[in-house]
């Protein structure tokens, strides 16, 4: 007998009301990470099956962690029987690599699969893997500056910093940035040693936005060399931040905990990180890039339609996974899964405990129908 919608409701909201265990929440994440799940007449429902059992074995973006383990606690107040593993460890790059292996049912993506991985994933898939947006957030700019707590940088001086082209804090664009000048101080850029969807999305960011600047392309692997500190994961950028001075690095919001992060100049206003800024650049400015594959729900962004009102930097994060699974019983699983993922609850109990922006109803109704289309 499946839940009804109200116990549904009750169920979830009560799970999505506790600060859950091992997930470290965000920092700066505002009232709509603390909100409780609700019910609207537009919500995108999705039953729980209570009687389910098996294991999912996931992994990839460590972006989607902090969701994920709340994701993991909800879904389980009502499939006890079901076990979901999934390792944050891999990064977007492992993810993809494992789950073209044949070794996890889904990865955790940053960014959707490349033309050579989705035809590498017909070999595994039949048809060819799918992209299903599942997490939106933003790239952050953290900081650890001794006695700065408050740090404007535009796109052109966050990308000569990274570039290694701005190397002392109390450089004239940085004082020209915040009106105010700096201590002098060296600058140590902290960046990831792994494939990572999160440089992918601030490379792309930087390589559409400061082509003059950047001129390196967009890619998973961290593309600059010298005088950079690269750590594996976000959590090794994090800590690495934190732990030094005069840092500064990128890491998905959700992952930054006590850290600062910088406002980024967009249009001659300075935008702070908040689910409601990601919102609304991806209601500005993303736009479908399938990968050819039936269901497939890639996205890409438009730079150019930034505004003053949006945050600059938005990650979009994925569950690949197959169209045709050879066991009919984990594709039962992994599609109830990802289905009260890509519910409207499921949305609010990321928000809540990861500070991430739900996604728009439009994307988590095409999600429905790739899901269904699912054998």
């Amino acid at each position: 007998m499946k839940l009804s919608r109200l116990a549904q409701l009750g169920t979830v909201a009560a799970v999505a009301s506790l600060t859950l265990a091992g997930c470290a929440g965000p920092s700066g994440s505002g009232d709509a990470a603390g909100s409780t799940p609700s019910s609207t007449s537009s919500d995108v429902a999705f039953t729980i099956d209570p009687n389910l059992s098996g294991t999912i074995t996931a992994g990839g973006s460590s972006a989607q962690a902090n969701a994920q383990a709340a994701w993991t606690s909800a879904y389980n107040a009502q499939a006890k029987g079901v076990t979901i593993n999934y390792d944050k460890s891999q990064g977007s790059g492992g993810g993809v690599t494992n789950f073209l292996s044949g070794a996890y049912d889904f990865a955790g993506s940053d960014s959707p699969l490349n033309a050579d991985q989705t035809a590498q994933s017909k070999a595994l898939c039949t048809e060819g893997g799918v992209n299903i947006p599942v997490y939106l957030d933003g790239v952050a700019i953290i900081f650890n500056i001794p006695g700065v707590t408050s740090l404007k940088l535009s796109g052109e001086t966050i990308a000569k910093i990274f570039a290694l082209q701005i190397t002392d804090w109390s450089d004239p664009a940085i004082t020209k940035d915040n009106g105010t000048a700096l201590a002098a101080g060296a600058i140590t850029t902290v960046a990831r040693s792994d494939g990572s969807g999160t440089t992918q999305n601030f490379t792309n960011y930087l390589a559409a936005t400061q082509s003059s600047v950047w001129t390196k392309p967009a890619g998973k692997d961290w593309p600059i060399e010298g005088n950079v500190s690269k750590q594996k994961g976000g959590s090794g950028v994090v800590e690495a931040v934190k732990a030094g001075s005069g840092t500064i690095g990128y890491a998905d919001h959700s992952a930054i905990g006590s850290l600062n992060a910088a406002s980024i100049i967009q249009d001659g206003t300075a935008i702070a990180y908040s689910p409601e800024a990601v919102t609304a650049t991806f209601a500005a400015a993303a736009v479908d890039a399938s990968n050819g594959v039936a269901g497939d729900l890639s996205k890409k962004f438009d730079y150019s339609k930034l505004t003053a009102e949006t945050y600059p930097i938005p990650l979009v994060s994925y569950a690949i996974t197959c169209t045709t699974f050879k066991d009919a019983k984990q594709s039962e699983l992994v599609k109830s899964y990802l289905g009260f993922v890509t519910s409207t609850l499921g949305q609010q109990v990321a928000a809540k405990n990861a500070g991430s922006a739900p996604l728009p109803d439009s994307v988590l109704s095409a999600a429905a129908e790739t899901l269904a289309s699912i054998k």
